[in-house]
């Protein structure tokens, strides 16, 4: 731990990385550090080739009143209020794939048969997306996500293609609106006047991917964990269902999601100099909040995560962000999370990797890092 420090991306790119938990903070708060300078025509490149988050007019690209508008248009389906009423439907969501995966022949892939099979049910029902694949979807999510996995005339083969999925999906709602998400949202964004139909689909289709791109990477992560060195806390778990929210604060303190080999943290950049921890940021630099190493500052948390499962953390960590671009759907996640995590240890309490961790095969290449599959038995 110690102050910002100057290094290079793989294309080259010079960023500032940013790792004491106050420093991340003032980062990912801060109005000078800005996501959309990222985008403007003097700033160099972060990724080898451009992927669906690389474009300026999407949300998470956007910053004051332009980002503020667009929040606004879909926060209000995203309140700890308005998700708390979707939790008897999800718990038995949950309930219905653990019994489910029970009953596949052994070894079985956690991955498609729960982890991702979860969010992708929970988020397709939001969104009037039930008979969506789940294979299409995770084809989507993995090149929106791409920075060296795939060649880069496929990445964009594939985002054309899931724009025009996100066109479709747009028009036909506006025109025989629903019940869903979607169908508010284009009401929503209609009555506002001032989003273009571009604007409108890109947040659309950003929904559709991060709605389960976050849960089943988190998720992924966790149950490798859980079924290795975790086992106390995995049991735990299925005992009581009480314990499950604050085990998911310290699993999401400690797990890591991110390809730091690609990004080094949550990026930033300086519209006019500013002071980071004692180091003088200039104007137009890259900046990189490493959330990741912020969550383990010894100064913020002098307990290992590990050895504190159930307890929860003094100060706040930084897994979904902070300030402007708070993830919308942490709330949702951590429910996703909460209920899995009590119902699948509690149904298999002696599941169990099907194969040695080492030869877990990973997504590479990708902004975020998680397995391809999880084969277990029990």
């Amino acid at each position: 731990m110690g102050p910002p420090f100057l290094t290079e991306l793989s294309t080259g790119t010079e960023v500032w990385v940013v790792q004491r938990h106050a420093d991340v903070r003032q980062v990912l708060t801060d109005s000078r550090l800005n996501r959309a300078n990222l985008f403007a025509l003097d700033a160099p490149a972060l990724t080898p080739f451009p992927n669906l988050l690389d474009n300026p007019d999407i949300l998470i690209n956007l910053d004051g009143t332009d980002h503020r508008r667009l929040r606004r248009l879909v926060g209000k389906a995203f309140t700890p209020r308005a998700i708390n009423r979707w939790r008897p439907w999800i718990a038995s969501v949950v309930d219905e794939l653990v019994e489910q995966l029970a009953h596949e022949d052994q070894p079985v892939d956690l991955i498609a048969h729960f982890v991702r099979a979860m969010p992708v049910a929970v988020f397709g029902r939001l969104m009037g997306l039930d008979g969506l694949e789940r294979e299409r979807l995770a084809f989507w999510s993995d090149h929106a996500f791409a920075t060296t996995a795939f060649p880069s005339q496929q990445v964009e083969e594939a985002m054309l293609d899931f724009f025009v999925f996100g066109t479709e999906l747009v028009a036909q709602r506006r025109a025989e609106p629903g019940e869903d998400l979607v169908s508010s949202l284009v009401q929503a964004a209609d009555e506002d006047g001032e989003l273009s139909e571009e604007q409108i689909v890109l947040l659309t289709i950003l929904l559709v991917i991060a709605g389960h791109e976050v849960t089943t990477t988190v998720l992924s992560n966790t149950m490798v964990y859980l079924l290795t060195e975790g086992r106390d806390t995995w049991n735990a778990l299925g005992t009581d269902e009480g314990l499950a929210p604050t085990a998911i604060d310290q699993l999401l303190r400690g797990i890591s999601i991110s390809d730091r080999d690609v990004l080094p943290g949550f990026m930033r950049r300086a519209v006019e100099d500013v002071e980071i921890g004692g180091v003088l940021i200039p104007a137009g630099s890259m900046v990189a909040a490493d959330t990741v190493t912020a969550n383990l500052d010894p100064e913020v948390y002098p307990e290992d995560w590990r050895t504190q499962p159930f307890t929860s953390p003094d100060t706040p960590h930084l897994a979904f962000g902070a300030g402007p671009h708070y993830c919308l759907g942490a709330w949702l996640a951590r429910m996703e999370m909460e209920l899995a995590l009590h119902r699948l240890p509690k149904r298999l309490p002696d599941l169990r990797l099907a194969v040695p961790v080492e030869e877990i095969d990973w997504r590479r290449g990708l902004l975020t890092r998680s397995p391809n599959t999880l084969p277990v038995t029990w």
